[in-house]
């Protein structure tokens, strides 16, 4: 079993423990310590600076592999605010893969939505009542650095609002700002172990003496 901390991370909060060594101490950003006092625990992965939602943390480094690394796949479902009208060939456009500088995404998941029952962000996104603004569902299982922004951005769609909901089989749900929630992971039994397991010597027995 290991230790998995659903947490839904604030806006303007880093996903690390620590302030950048970079960061002039006059400007000291709010970190995850500001916000979970639980010795020994990691981020698996990371979620902007800038955007809000689920950051799973875990005691367990092989859980935060499952979780972090991009050979994984893991889905991740955001809920993205973009500024503009969602036309249909933008939506095509996503689901395909956009190009980015680093190379062309892969497929996504893309659906309109209606605008989420959810928190107020603070400070409020900035509004420009000559543009509507849209919500849209993503789903990706990459993990490029601010991937789902530069994605909308390239097809004339500006993020001004991005929260993960959902990572793999984990949501927000009963989760507010600043809370999280602790819960216990069975791992899975590793193909080292189940090599290791069928390699293990075999139980000995006595041998009877023949019958005379």
């Amino acid at each position: 079993m290991a230790k998995l901390i659903l947490f839904n991370k604030p806006f303007h909060v880093l996903s690390q423990f620590t302030p950048p060594k970079g960061d002039p101490e006059n400007v000291r950003r709010a970190t995850l310590a500001d916000w979970i006092d639980i010795p020994q625990i990691y981020p698996a992965g990371r979620l902007d600076y800038d955007s809000e939602g689920l950051l799973l943390l875990t005691d367990n480094g092989r859980l935060q592999h499952r979780i972090a690394s991009p050979n994984q796949k893991m889905p991740k479902t955001y809920w993205v605010q973009v500024e503009g009208d969602i036309t249909d060939k933008a939506l095509r456009q996503l689901e395909n893969g956009v190009q980015l500088k680093d190379g062309m995404t892969a497929p996504a998941k893309v659906k309109p939505m209606p605008e989420p029952d959810t928190w107020e962000r603070v400070p409020p996104v900035r509004h420009r009542p000559s543009i509507p603004t849209n919500w849209l569902e993503i789903t990706i299982t990459e993990g490029r650095n601010r991937q789902v922004r530069r994605m909308t951005a390239a097809v004339g769609l500006p993020t001004l609002r991005l929260i993960r909901y959902r990572i793999g089989d984990w949501t927000l749900n009963g989760l507010t700002p600043g809370e999280h929630r602790i819960i216990q992971v069975n791992l899975p039994t590793t193909s080292t172990q189940r090599r290791q397991s069928s390699h293990s010597p075999k139980p000995k027995f006595a041998r009877r003496s023949p019958k005379r």
